[in-house]
């Protein structure tokens, strides 16, 4: 009975203790208004840099404007490789973790899709068949004429009608985490087990809605769980109060939009990656997916991880994507 009374107490003041400090830690963030999350986003474009990459924006047209990371020099010897993100933040935030070892393999070419970044239209188009056009254009005029696709979550829609739509230009396909093929009746009964509204989700706006989106993503240890609301509010300031009644339009386009009774198969060989515990799309849609597009495709399914895969297991992630677009056909 002592010892279970000194554990609740060790508990208690240890809970006590660690909210002391993040109050602490968030009042003198807030006392001094250290623009840390500003500086943050800083070092990630230095460190971008570092790893041979520059950023450019490129008008497309004359109302869309593209914002790319590209290879400073690309050589011959290496192969393009274009990495589009997903939801969750700009190519900067979601890449962090994978540039530094792809970009020792390949030519790097990564876009800020349309709405995310400085990438922007006023076009009312909201499909992801307008991005995929608009990522083709950007990297026409960059004068990549051949490559291979990683996209993760939402970018894998972008990255799929690229490949049906430009076969000539689109190599090998990576596609992470990615609800292709999820059926209406699918998408609704899942909708309601997350049981809030997905709107929210995926474009916060207080610092509960963007946990609630990272407890989802991630799966493993979460490294923003000490996190105060003051970083998480600074976050939802910088990459989602920009454009955010278009980054509405397109989220209500993708709970809207029916299932394509006729999606294409791609030609080219693809490969399919998942996390095992992945919450936000399942994992039986990784071979579904697979079942749809035959015998040119293949699944990885990475344990312990979930629908961040790019977060919670980039070394793994890294090395599929490496072996499988550096391997023979």
């Amino acid at each position: 009975m002592a010892f279970s009374e000194l554990c609740y107490l060790l508990s208690f003041y240890l809970s006590i203790t660690v909210a002391f400090f993040q109050d602490l830690l968030s009042f003198l963030l807030n006392l001094y208004q250290l623009p840390v999350v500003s500086l943050a986003d800083m070092c990630l474009a230095l460190y971008f840099r570092l790893c041979g990459l520059s950023p450019c924006t490129i008008n497309v047209d004359d109302q869309t404007t593209m914002h790319f990371w590209t290879a400073d020099h690309s050589q011959l010897k290496k192969p393009n490789l274009v990495m589009i993100h997903g939801y969750g933040g700009n190519s900067r935030w979601q890449f962090m973790r994978q540039v530094g070892f792809l970009s020792k393999t390949f030519n790097l070419h990564i876009p800020d899709l349309i709405f995310f970044g400085n990438s922007y239209t006023t076009r009312p188009d909201r499909t992801e068949i307008f991005q995929a056009k608009c990522v083709f254009e950007g990297l026409k005029r960059l004068g990549v004429d051949r490559f291979a696709i990683y996209a993760i979550s939402y970018g894998g829609f972008v990255a799929y009608r690229m490949a049906k739509m430009y076969p000539k230009e689109v190599g090998k396909v990576v596609i992470v985490s990615c609800g292709i093929v999820f059926t209406e009746e699918q998408k609704g009964e899942h909708l309601k087990k997350i049981g809030r509204d997905a709107l929210k989700i995926l474009v916060p706006e207080n610092p509960h809605d963007l946990r609630l989106l990272v407890n989802l993503s991630v799966y493993k240890c979460d490294p923003f769980m000490w996190v105060p609301d003051y970083f998480y509010g600074k976050f939802i300031n910088l990459v989602y109060k920009e454009h955010k009644k278009e980054k509405i339009e397109m989220v209500e386009y993708m709970l809207t939009q029916k299932a394509d009774p006729n999606l294409p198969i791609l030609t080219q060989e693809t490969l399919i990656v998942w996390g095992e515990e992945d919450k936000v799309f399942p994992v039986y849609l990784a071979y579904e997916l697979q079942r749809h597009l035959g015998s040119k495709s293949k699944v990885e399914i990475i344990k312990d991880t979930g629908h961040a895969v790019n977060i919670d297991a980039p070394e793994s992630l890294n090395a599929l994507i490496t072996s499988f677009v550096l391997g023979s056909s």
